[in-house]
């Protein structure tokens, strides 16, 4: 606790050193930019920095509501990177204006006493200066056209997927996985049809759906039903709920109309050709093998969110499957309920954090903003024999956009025995 407290403080100091250095050349960029040189510019500097370190440290280590603690890291990260990207072009202008001196000083040690240097300093370059602030100002524009370009440049993700007690006749198998379609945030139906194609065109022999179809209402998915229609695999398509898929974001005239929206969104499914698995589960048979899809209704561990799940009922008469395969959309049920508490789920499908949809996600390496708030946020997790996987998801919410976290469609090649990665699994 104390050494998490002491690298709490050298990062403050270090981000109000960088504050310092920022400060400094910004009111070094144009002597034309007279407010630059005002008394009321520094103070009104660090008090926007004192409200942005005040409320990174608020968020991240008091609770408030999950939209606030995202937006606010979101804004941080983004002020940050215009910090850094700046940073560098006034060190390279400092070590310039160095040496510049260090060549004056050595070519004529006699023109005058060191202590007068500061009395006639080497200007900083203006020209410098306004690049840092370029520079700066680039990713954020990079930002915006990755958010506009993202949000549906969808990425097939493949993974091989090991289960020690697979039952031959599944070795081999296809499972393809999407989460998260959110289809009240779309408004390009050829675009999100054209990931269902993607999709289909890997012919995954079953497929599963990890949750939140709609932002809030049934009537959301009017204009996509159809599209995602065509989502089918010959040994079926399951599917369960997510945190948004109960109408609890709404206000309602009554309890009839949030029942009537909660059917409806169950009829959704099923004109879908969809197997909506609400605290149940189904045998899946080929030949005369069979492993359990489990499909458990939406159970976080965060206060926030709502738990309609209820593992006893999901886990019924499921004992004697060699494998059981969960569908459960919120990824801090494993760690909080499953690891403790169900040691014979081999394997959790999860979605809902949606990498926050900003981060940076490569093949060996992935950080976002939304790791603060959970363990597991994107892609596979071992723990002793149990696995996660969760998928960054399909649409996008809050903001319209994908930075770095692109849309995902997972298919995983199902495979007999333990991970070689993973060998104590």
């Amino acid at each position: 606790m104390e050494g998490q407290t002491l690298n709490l403080i050298l990062l403050v100091i270090v981000l109000l050193l960088i504050d310092l250095y920022v400060l400094n050349g910004v009111r070094g960029l144009s002597k034309k930019w007279r407010f630059l040189r005002t008394e009321w510019f520094p103070k009104a500097y660090w008090l926007f920095s004192a409200v942005m370190l005040t409320g990174i440290l608020l968020v991240v280590f008091i609770k408030v509501g999950l939209v606030v603690r995202l937006s606010f890291i979101m804004l941080f990260f983004i002020v940050s990177l215009f910090k850094l990207c700046y940073v560098i072009f006034i060190l390279i202008d400092d070590l310039r204006r160095l040496g510049i001196y260090l060549v004056k000083k050595i070519k004529k040690p006699t023109q005058r006493p060191a202590e007068d240097i500061t009395s006639n300093p080497i200007p900083r370059s203006e020209f410098l200066m306004k690049a840092g602030l370029l520079a700066g100002a680039v990713p954020l524009a990079g930002i915006k056209l990755s958010m506009g370009h993202g949000k549906y440049d969808y990425h097939v993700k493949r993974h091989q997927l090991y289960l020690k007690n697979l039952p031959k006749a599944f070795d081999g198998m296809k499972l393809g996985q999407i989460s998260d379609i959110h289809s009240g945030s779309f408004f390009n139906q050829k675009a999100v049809l054209g990931g269902v194609d993607m999709l289909m065109r890997e012919k995954a022999d079953v497929i599963f759906f990890t949750g939140d179809l709609v932002n809030d209402l049934a009537e959301e998915m009017r204009d996509y039903q159809d599209i995602f229609t065509k989502v089918k695999a010959p040994l079926g398509v399951f599917s369960t709920f997510g945190n948004h898929d109960y109408g609890d974001y709404s206000k309602w005239p009554s309890m009839a109309a949030r029942r009537k929206n909660h059917n409806d969104l169950v009829v959704t499914h099923k004109n879908m050709g969809w197997n909506l698995l609400q605290n149940e589960n189904r045998r899946l048979k080929v030949g005369n093998e069979e492993i359990g899809i489990l499909g458990l209704e939406n159970w976080s561990s965060l206060s926030r969110f709502p738990k309609y799940g209820n593992m006893a009922l999901a886990t019924k008469n499921t004992d004697d499957l060699p494998v059981k395969l969960l569908l459960s959309h919120d990824p801090s049920h494993w760690r909080a309920q499953v690891l403790p508490h169900y040691p014979q789920i081999d394997m959790m499908f999860s979605g809902h954090t949606h990498g926050m949809q900003m981060g940076i996600q490569t093949k060996d390496f992935q950080w976002s903003p939304v790791e603060y708030i959970y363990n597991e946020w994107a892609g596979f997790y071992h723990e002793g024999p149990q696995q996660l996987y969760v998928n960054v998801g399909y649409g996008f919410l809050m903001f319209q956009g994908r930075i770095g976290i692109l849309p995902e469609i997972t298919i995983f090649e199902l495979k007999s025995g333990t991970d070689p990665s993973h060998p104590k699994a």
